[in-house]
């Protein structure tokens, strides 16, 4: 991070602990799995929100801009970075949210509005268009001066932040796996997968077969040429975006009991549901070392 960004206070956990996974339902399996605790990198700007960003914070303050701008769901973990960022670096923020505005906030909402960002609300509709020069126009008229942050902080800029996580791993591997949103940190990883390694992203959207395309535009965008070995499964949303199920929430349950780590409902515990899952089918044949990331 450049000087001008640095901040009292703050510091981030880089490299992010890699610990080994020890769980009796892997042990039949011949899988070895550890976990990228990126989880633990910072409180306020836990995994790839902080590799994500931190690029951009970079950008904006060369740019001279004072306020950042982005976009994100009610219950967007990107927008509680955002606005723990703004705080720590001294810029203002504003979160432009889907859907319309319910009283009292949750809990992501109501972190982002203790932390200084200031809401704003598109129709469902409109949010589809949100990165159109008229809709962006009406915000940057209503905010002013603004640098523009894309949904989930997702850009090249942030796909470049992403890889770094691999520049951390010494341990051999043969798949790394993360939950996947926008796609954009599948798209870092997977520029830097070795020969005989692959990477799985596991979908937290209903209908998130279009993710493999947006992975290859970030890759493109970020100006990776390789064909890197990717793939998203589609099968593990829960019923979609923020959703969750009695089953999920008994899985949650049980690897806190086993583990002590409470997993984030909203990405790391479908991942990993849908990892263990696939352990169980057969589908990594033994012996197997996984990475899977916690974000």
């Amino acid at each position: 991070m450049e000087d001008s960004l640095a901040a009292a206070d703050f510091s981030v956990r880089i490299p992010s602990p890699l610990i080994e996974l020890n769980d009796p339902r892997l042990e039949s399996s011949g899988v070895r799995v550890l976990l990228k605790r990126d989880d633990l990198i910072h409180p306020g700007l836990p995994g790839n929100k902080w590799r994500k960003l931190k690029y951009n914070l970079e950008a904006a303050r060369r740019q001279g801009h004072q306020t950042i701008l982005t976009f994100g769901g009610a219950y967007s973990n990107h927008l509680r970075a955002t606005a723990a960022a703004g705080q720590y670096f001294g810029f203002h923020t504003v979160g432009v949210v889907r859907g319309e505005e319910h009283a009292p906030l949750n809990e992501s909402l109501a972190y982002a509005v203790d932390h200084g960002m200031r809401l704003t609300y598109l129709d469902r509709a409109t949010y589809r268009r949100k990165s159109e020069e008229d809709v962006l126009d009406r915000l940057i008229g209503q905010f002013g001066r603004c640098y523009i942050l894309p949904e989930g902080g997702s850009n090249d800029l942030a796909v470049h932040g992403c890889a770094e996580m691999m520049d951390e791993i010494d341990v051999p591997f043969s798949v790394i796996c993360c939950a996947c949103g926008t796609g954009c940190t599948l798209a870092g990883i997977s520029t830097k997968l070795q020969s005989g390694q692959r990477a799985i992203g596991f979908s937290v959207l209903k209908g998130g077969g279009f993710l493999e395309g947006e992975v290859r535009r970030f890759h493109a965008e970020a100006g990776y040429v390789g064909n890197p070995n990717f793939s998203v499964d589609t099968r593990f949303h829960f019923g979609g975006y923020a959703k969750r199920t009695a089953n999920l929430d008994a899985f949650i349950a049980e690897f806190e009991t086993r583990h002590g780590i409470t997993l984030d409902w909203v990405y790391e515990a479908k991942m990993m549901h849908g990892l263990f899952e696939r352990i169980a089918a057969g589908d990594f044949p033994a012996p197997t070392t996984i990475i899977a990331v916690l974000c």
